[in-house]
């Protein structure tokens, strides 16, 4: 091999500097998973997320994982695209979709009035409603008993307004945090007596943690149903796609396979089809 003059180096060198400079930044966090969905035709979507909601969407190492994963990748391949998923943050997720720099949107959201009107969402996919969760040893037993108590929830939910609908807006004892994780943590270490969230993460985190003494608390008259979508923005093209998408593995069985693989029990997928 001849061997290179150190000016010709550094040429290459400077060369190659400046190649990487105009590459791609790297993503915070994806799927792990770049190579295309057997049967798509190659068009790829930007999914966002907050990978902060288990058994929704969480981090294992750098990969996302969750139902949500799961379910978005089999509607999107039924579709016929590919799915670049991307986890961005609660509130940025909105921001994303109204700016129209993702695609779709998917992190286990409820579907209200207030975000029709901003946004554009597909046939209800999940049936929730919102729990309590309290040390084993507390005596509250439904959303009136929250009154006088300190509450713990994630900004910007469901879970926020219940507890605002119970005790007021803005009140003093509500304390928000960016993700329920920090919301349980301020439980744990005394800073509130309960926290409200969906019924599906405070139920996981009891079963996944029984060491720490806790238990969940429902109250269908304080709580309502919720249903959750996928989140497009204003006049996206996309929804009547993966309305179709939703309802063919509802017929086809998957959608049961994969929330059987999750939650251990059979979807109530007639109730969600009368949703629509």
């Amino acid at each position: 091999m001849k061997k290179v003059s150190f000016l010709m180096f550094a040429m290459i060198a400077s060369l190659l500097l400046v190649m990487t400079g105009c590459g791609k930044d790297k993503e915070v966090s994806t799927t792990g998973k770049e190579s295309k969905e057997e049967g798509s035709d190659g068009k790829t979507l930007r999914i966002v997320t907050d990978a902060n909601y288990a058994p929704f969407e969480f981090l294992e190492g750098d990969k996302i994982v969750g139902f949500d994963v799961d379910f978005i990748k089999a509607v999107a391949k039924e579709a016929g695209y590919d799915v670049k998923l991307e986890s961005v943050g609660w509130d940025p997720i909105f921001v994303e979709i109204e700016s129209k720099r993702a695609d779709v949107a998917i992190s286990a959201i409820t579907v209200n009035d207030e975000r029709r009107q901003t946004y554009d969402f597909s046939v209800p996919y999940f049936l929730s409603t919102n729990k309590i969760l309290v040390p084993e040893k507390s005596d509250i037993k439904s959303g009136n008993e929250l009154k006088g108590k300190v509450i713990a929830v994630q900004t910007g939910t469901t879970g926020q307004e219940a507890v605002e609908k119970l005790i007021g807006k803005n009140h003093k004892d509500i304390k928000k945090f960016e993700n329920n994780n920090l919301a349980i943590q301020e439980l744990l270490q005394g800073g509130a007596a309960a926290v409200v969230a969906d019924n599906t993460v405070v139920e996981e985190y009891v079963k996944n943690n029984p060491d720490q003494k806790l238990k969940v608390v429902e109250d269908s008259k304080s709580f309502n149903e919720e249903f959750y979508g996928l989140m497009f923005p204003k006049g996206s093209e996309l929804k009547s796609e993966f309305d179709k998408a939703v309802n063919a593995i509802y017929e086809n069985g998957k959608y049961a396979e994969i929330y059987k693989e999750w939650f251990g029990t059979d979807p109530d997928i007639e109730t969600l089809k009368a949703q629509q």
